[in-house]
């Protein structure tokens, strides 16, 4: 079953409700460790994104993901802006031209949209970020697609395994960004970034579920 660009903006769109939803929840986990800022940013970021909405318009998914990647850089602050931004357009790069797309050709997306982020940030797996949630997912989907599993169980093994990536950062020791300032006091948090990337995830979940059904 292909992804079609208007799944695409489907996602974007509940996206951005479930981020507004959760506004508060990852502003609380980020005044933890951060500048307490993460959820006010990544709701006013996903709002610039639907207020381009308009031009998407008969737009391939490569070009969607790209003009949502460069609202989110030019309206949000901190460092998710950056990061996001870069994510949502290097995916763009990928999928550029498509108009339908497979869980294939998504997993090659998520890759480019990670080593983005972790070109940007210098960073890598086990520093207690949003890379904690993104890398076990991409390696939960490449598995499932190999075990021949269905677009719905695929998405929710990915699912899994972000949210498993999330909560790992808990114990971790932060090595990046503000909460990297903190040592061995920012053991017991959850990563605000990770968590905004499971829910990204689930969000894909829920459009995949939806259309299964």
């Amino acid at each position: 079953m292909p992804i079609t660009v208007e799944k695409v903006k489907e996602f974007l769109q509940r996206a951005t409700e479930v981020l507004k939803e959760n506004r508060e929840y990852l502003t609380e986990l980020d005044s933890a460790i951060g500048d307490a800022d993460h959820g006010i940013n990544m709701d006013r970021g996903f709002q610039a994104i639907m207020s381009r909405f308009p031009t998407f318009e008969g737009k391939d998914a490569g070009t969607i993901l790209k003009t949502a990647g460069m609202a989110l850089v030019s309206t949000v602050g901190g460092a998710g802006g950056p990061l996001y931004g870069t994510a949502f357009m290097q995916a763009g790069m990928a999928l550029q031209g498509k108009y339908e797309f497979t869980l294939e050709d998504l997993v090659k997306a998520l890759e480019a949209a990670l080593k983005g982020i972790m070109n940007l940030g210098k960073s890598k797996p086990g520093e207690k970020t949003m890379i904690d949630a993104i890398a076990p997912a991409i390696e939960a989907l490449k598995k499932a697609l190999a075990n021949g599993a269905d677009p719905v169980k695929a998405l929710e093994e990915t699912t899994r395994a972000a949210e498993e990536g999330m909560k790992a950062t808990i114990p971790m020791i932060a090595q990046k960004g503000r909460a990297s300032y903190l040592g061995e006091r920012s053991i017991g948090h959850q990563d605000p970034g990770a968590t905004s990337s499971y829910l990204l995830f689930r969000t894909m979940l829920e459009i995949a579920q939806k259309q299964g059904s």
